[in-house]
């Protein structure tokens, strides 16, 4: 499908993802609708799924029941050029949703706040005056009984994604930070061209990384589904449906590519029959979807 990325962001909602996917092409005025498909049958019913292209991201919203819910172990921060594009996010985000840190100068921007929107989705503005190569990434924090494990994450997926790049370690230091001055404050990851955000945080917090932000990687052939596979399930009781779950908690769909396209098929049948294939399944049979797609 035009428009698919290699990783692409995937955000679980209980109703609302209609809803947000129109706040969110309202928002970004570089955004676009992918697709908006039903999908019937599952264990959550009839399920509702929209892909948007925003900037330079993928966002995946889904609508299938009150089973995961949204914190912010995983945000999405925006690079903006201007203070005045700042202040459009942030007074978008603020209608109906919840200030995380305040809209302020920080020692790392001249203005830089973090909202929690309406959906409960977690965002970071932030004015800069460096060249964005990455307009949107997504932040992993890790925090809790993740937190001293970054540097330890980023060198793990740096080597299970074969296009990747370590861009900059930033770490607090002494005078921030006595008691785990090596603790990374900042880091930026390339992972197939989706940029990431890394950082640790030592205070309390009563979330972490769990299945309502997660990350799908779409494949090719059915040998990249299992190096993926077999590289970051970690957590056996965590499979299915594609679904996984890696050492450190962060949730990832290993994904056969064509499947985007399987999905948007006029014909009902097949999306029925591939749909009650991928149920039965943890990890993805390439070859298996393809039959239930044709008929076979």
């Amino acid at each position: 499908m035009e428009g698919i990325r290699k990783i692409m962001n995937h955000l679980w909602f209980d109703k609302e993802a209609a809803e947000a996917g129109e706040f969110y092409l309202r928002v970004f005025e570089n955004s676009r609708l992918l697709s908006r498909r039903m999908i019937h049958g599952t264990p959550s019913e009839d399920a509702e799924s929209l892909i948007l292209e925003i900037e330079n991201i993928n966002l995946l919203l889904l609508s299938a029941g009150p089973y995961f819910q949204l914190n912010p172990s995983i945000s999405l921060m925006i690079s903006c050029a201007s203070k005045d594009e700042v202040l459009h996010y942030w007074e978008a985000f603020l209608e109906g949703g919840t200030i995380m840190m305040p809209l302020e100068r920080y020692d790392f921007s001249e203005l830089y706040g973090w909202v929690s929107d309406q959906f409960g989705v977690s965002w970071q503005i932030m004015y800069t005056d460096a060249h964005i190569d990455a307009k949107i990434r997504p932040s992993l924090m890790f925090a809790g009984a993740n937190f001293g494990r970054a540097e330890e994450a980023i060198g793990f997926y740096s080597k299970v994604f074969g296009k990747s790049e370590i861009k900059t370690i930033s770490r607090y230091g002494e005078k921030v930070m006595p008691n785990a001055p090596q603790a990374i404050n900042f880091a930026e990851l390339i992972l197939e061209g989706q940029s990431f955000a890394v950082m640790e945080n030592n205070q309390e917090h009563l979330f972490g990384f769990n299945e309502a932000f997660s990350f799908i990687v779409n494949c090719d052939t059915q040998e990249e589904i299992d190096h993926y596979w077999d590289s970051l399930s970690a957590v056996p009781e965590a499979e299915q449906c594609g679904w996984l779950k890696d050492q450190f908690g962060v949730s990832w769909q290993i994904t056969p590519a064509v499947m985007n396209d399987m999905m948007q098929q006029a014909d009902p049948a097949a999306i029925e029959r591939v749909t009650q294939a991928f149920l039965k399944m943890k990890k993805f049979d390439l070859a298996e979807l393809e039959r239930a797609y044709k008929g076979d």
